[in-house]
């Protein structure tokens, strides 16, 4: 199997790609990595480091062709290829693509994987690492070029699949990106799950969290609360109501905190100037990880509301999903948890609706649908 991984500029996809790679090797098995940059890079010795992108675009081109050139040669000769590039560049040259398809067609890949982040920490590192004055606005419009582009680069090829990957912290990302190259036959599972309302909500948290880690156990999921920036619109909200031009945000995913980094300063209008980015790619992103997937599996929990009523914790957000996976021919699973009866709304458009994560576990067991335990390396 070849992959070529795309993202934009910020996202720090050698870091990732190295514990992808030490994550194959616990499994006794091998990926052939290119990075097309650094080979780009030894291509030009007269190029200082982090200057590349400042070369005229034709000498830039000249470089790609020669790496590719070099991995389209290289590749056959491993089991696993896996290609670190980026499809597009947004620079000081502006928007221009970072592939050739005559090369792309030789190479051949089975599958394309852009990798996406929370967009604060990708603008955190691209001004930190890089000589650009971007915007959060700019980092928001790269990334939906990068994934348009890295798509339709895979539907130039016959055969191959495009899936969006994020570099989460809470499914290990890392295992998805290894299950998608080495293990193609594994199910592939949207995990849908109430969020920004039940987010101060722990114990109810904490059942999501055992939910999404137990189906992460047995699937390759395309989990939707690895990338969460509703947080950040949010505080940049409460930032605005107190008058606040800036506030510190700890970067922060459903199901904890990144702990690894430290909170970034934020300008609150820069924040709620994308405001209507963030909400359109939510949207937008959570559709195409459902149409990537095989099924759907939503827990529904059992909430109280303020006056002490029971009522099912059905986000408008999980109705659209299992509507648009229903229509999309997705198998569709619901672990309803209240002990009110779903509504027709629910158990006409589902597959099969269970009363327990545990349930629902033992039935796709039964029906064959969990990979051999040897895949995991267990």
């Amino acid at each position: 199997m070849r992959a070529i991984v795309t993202g934009q500029v910020g996202m720090d996809k050698k870091s990732y790609l190295k514990e992808v790679e030490d994550f194959t090797t616990a499994q006794a098995e091998t990926i052939s990595m290119y990075h097309v940059g650094n080979m780009m890079y030894d291509e030009a010795l007269d190029i200082r480091p982090g200057r590349i992108l400042d070369l005229p675009i034709s000498r830039l081109n000249s470089l790609r062709r020669a790496a590719f050139k070099d991995i389209i040669a290289d590749a056959p000769n491993h089991e696993h290829s896996l290609i670190n590039t980026h499809a597009t560049f947004r620079w000081r040259h502006g928007l221009f693509s970072a592939f050739d398809f005559d090369q792309i067609t030789k190479l051949a890949p089975d599958i394309f994987v852009c990798l996406v982040d929370n967009i604060e920490v990708v603008h955190q590192r691209l001004n930190a690492n890089h000589d650009i004055d971007a915007t959060l606005k700019d980092c928001m419009v790269w990334r939906e070029e990068e994934i348009l582009a890295t798509e339709l680069m895979s539907q130039a090829i016959p055969g191959s699949k495009f899936y969006i990957v994020a570099r989460g912290r809470f499914s290990q990302t890392t295992d998805t990106l290894f299950q998608l190259l080495c293990r193609p036959e594994m199910k592939k599972v949207y995990p849908s799950f109430p969020m920004s309302h039940v987010i101060d909500m722990p114990e109810v948290m904490a059942e999501i969290d055992a939910f999404r880690a137990q189906l992460a156990e047995h699937f390759v999921t395309f989990d939707p609360g690895d990338v969460d920036e509703k947080l950040l619109l949010d505080r940049a909200l409460d930032a605005a109501k107190d008058g606040q031009d800036f506030f510190d945000h700890q970067p922060h995913q459903l199901g904890g905190i990144q702990k690894d980094m430290e909170p970034i300063r934020m300008r609150t209008r820069e924040v709620l100037d994308i405001a209507g980015d963030i909400d359109g790619q939510i949207y937008m992103r959570d559709f195409k990880l459902i149409d990537q997937a095989d099924m759907i599996v939503s827990y529904v929990p059992e909430l109280k509301s303020e006056s002490g009523k029971i009522i099912p914790g059905l986000s408008s957000g999980v109705e659209r999903e299992l509507q648009h996976a229903w229509e999309h021919a997705k198998e569709v699973y619901v672990v309803w948890k209240p002990s009110k009866n779903p509504s027709p709304f629910i158990t006409e458009t589902a597959t099969k609706v269970f009363s327990s994560t545990e349930e629902a576990l033992s039935y796709f067991e039964e029906k064959g649908m969990f990979a051999e335990k040897n895949l995991f390396g267990n």
